[in-house]
């Protein structure tokens, strides 16, 4: 029998039964049918999937109804909410328990043999396939939730309890020992999973004790009534008390998760420094300068370029000024690299130069490098690292429509970082320092698609290089010398002739689903269900150390050669 019939027909049941708050609690189920029937588009049908929906969204009004009133100590409307409740639920079928849902999950996640951050997308989606089976809306709320929570923040939980020995593994190759900070998640989740059983075993009780309330006071059992109400409220106090514990030990688990860094991709190489990164690529002529040639800090000097002493007086070390020329060239590059990347796809953006913690938190710069962070302690807001903290972060707790992936984004702003503890040649002139200018391309991709995202962000990269002819080469990174949150990363480095040194101009990263994960950025696949996306980043490109190797290495008698892709935007050929 249809819904709808079930319904008609239990209303003339209780009619006939005289049962008064039943009677009530179906007359509000057909009121809502009716007007879903007659809401344009219907054609005056109601399948049972879309009953099931209606019936799903009234149990959960009356659930928080139910807390509202016992909140305001309104007993006897919270009691009525809770005696419809128990009529509408009769409806749905039995919800999965948390403890059920995690362990069909766990079953999928072990026979997929999800080995990597990129598998998870596509295992969740087969759970909850496998888990649902039909339309999600036969589930009751609390089932929902719990999906809800194990696809999104407890994702990274979840992988670990697959296989904890493969996550200390891999995790081993980052230069982390993530034996004991496994082995605690693991136990926090074991009691989590049994302070949520009595959780719920506790609201089926109030459940149960309602209806038995309503029975109560329908057959005029006054005392009865008023002995369960009692019940109620020790009961009520006990739940009180068992969410708040639950809600502790969740934090705790979600603390410990933060301070595990990402899983690196299976073709990260193995190493402990960057001496043990590998060249995938290189390319570009060797400048040959004479015996003579001069650092770009002397020739800032000499051209009246950049001005370090003043930014020390301002500031301090590491805030420079660019002065004339200097400032037209740096503001040339800002503006080529802005062009390239929208001739490449990205939309650009322009976003703010702080962020709050949940931002810092979202992309995983808190708390690995809060120390490296400047804090606005009045406001509790951070100065940005990179443009990929803001830029990112706009799709912090967004589900995205299929059809608008991939998202690519790109965007000019000042960095800054304290990058403390550094010292001696290695953070002279343009080197290192603490504010900085850099164009970012951050990409937002289906997990199936982010490898070849990838390999195009490093051809746009390489391309940036190229036209600028500097000599430069490509690094795989080792485990050991990748950030807290990346799968794998690529750094692009160019030479620096008069120091006679590489340096570092771009990273390349693929996040997987690690930052989403933070994030909760999802999108809406084909199947109607949300998936983690994968979340992408690179420089493209940083100026201090482009800025240095361009004067250093295009110095002439005749003054520094200004790159040809660069003249249209200097409106000078050279600097002299």
């Amino acid at each position: 029998m249809a819904i709808t019939q079930q319904i008609d027909a239990d209303i003339k049941s209780a009619m006939l039964a005289k049962d008064r708050l039943r009677l009530q609690a179906l007359r509000g189920i057909k009121k809502e049918f009716l007007e879903a029937k007659s809401a344009p588009g219907s054609n005056g049908e109601l399948s049972d999937a879309d009953a099931m929906k209606i019936l799903t969204k009234m149990a959960k009004q009356r659930r928080e109804s139910a807390r509202i009133y016992s909140e305001q100590q309104r007993p006897e409307l919270a009691d009525t909410e809770l005696a419809e409740l128990g009529v509408i639920e009769t409806y749905l079928p039995k919800a999965l328990s948390d403890e059920e849902l995690t362990a069909e999950i766990e079953k999928i996640i072990a026979a997929t043999g999800a080995a990597s951050m990129a598998d998870m997308g596509k295992v969740m989606g087969a759970a909850a396939k496998a888990l649902a089976g039909r339309d999600e809306s036969h589930f009751r709320q609390s089932a929902c939730d719990a999906r809800q929570i194990i696809s999104t923040i407890m994702l990274t939980l979840q992988q670990i309890k697959a296989d904890p020995h493969f996550v200390v593994e891999r995790l081993a190759v980052k230069g982390f020992d993530g034996a004991k900070p496994v082995a605690r998640v693991i136990a926090l989740d074991d009691m989590r999973r049994q302070l949520q059983l009595k959780t719920d075993n506790a609201a089926a009780e109030l459940r149960k004790m309602a209806d038995s309330i309503g029975k109560a006071m329908k057959e005029g059992r006054k005392d009865d009534a008023q002995k369960a109400k009692d019940e109620v409220a020790v009961l009520k106090e006990e739940q009180k008390a068992l969410a708040e514990e639950l809600a502790r030990t969740e934090e705790a688990i979600r603390n410990e998760l933060l301070n595990i860094p990402n899983i690196p991709y299976s073709g990260v190489p193995e190493g402990k420094t960057a001496a043990d990164n590998v060249e995938e690529a290189h390319g570009g002529a060797m400048p040959q300068l004479p015996a003579d040639a001069m650092p770009h800090w002397d020739l800032a000097k000499k051209y009246n370029l950049i001005d370090f002493d003043l930014g020390v007086k301002i500031t301090g070390a590491g805030f420079p000024v660019y002065v004339g020329k200097g400032a037209k060239l740096q503001r040339a590059l800002i503006q080529f690299f802005l062009d390239q990347a929208s001739e490449a796809g990205y939309t650009e953006i322009q976003p703010p130069y702080v962020v709050n913690e949940a931002s810092g938190y979202g992309t995983g710069q808190l708390p690995d490098k809060e120390g490296q962070m400047y804090f606005v302690g009045a406001d509790k807001l951070y100065l940005i690292p990179t443009a990929e903290v803001p830029v990112t972060n706009l799709y912090r707790d967004v589900i995205i429509p299929s059809e608008r992936l991939p998202i690519m984004n790109c965007a000019y702003s000042a960095c800054f970082r304290r990058e403390a503890g550094s010292y001696g040649k290695d953070v002279r002139g343009l080197n290192r320092l603490h504010q900085f200018d850099k164009v970012e391309i951050v990409r937002i991709e289906k997990p199936e698609n982010s490898y070849a995202a990838l390999e195009e962000m490093k051809a746009h990269v390489q391309g940036l290089l190229e036209k600028l002819g500097l000599p430069w080469h490509i690094l795989r990174l080792c485990g050991g010398d990748m950030s807290f949150t990346s799968a794998i990363t690529f750094d692009f480095e160019v030479y620096s002739a008069a120091q006679q040194r590489w340096l570092e101009v771009s990273s390349v990263s693929n996040f997987e689903t690690y930052q989403a994960n933070r994030l909760k950025c999802r999108y809406r696949g084909d199947d109607k269900k949300t998936h983690l996306c994968h979340t992408l980043n690179g420089s493209a490109l940083a100026l201090p150390r482009i800025m240095a190797a361009l004067l250093e290495n295009n110095q002439t008698p005749e003054g520094i050669v200004v790159p040809e892709c660069l003249r249209r935007y200097t409106g000078f050929d050279i600097i002299d």
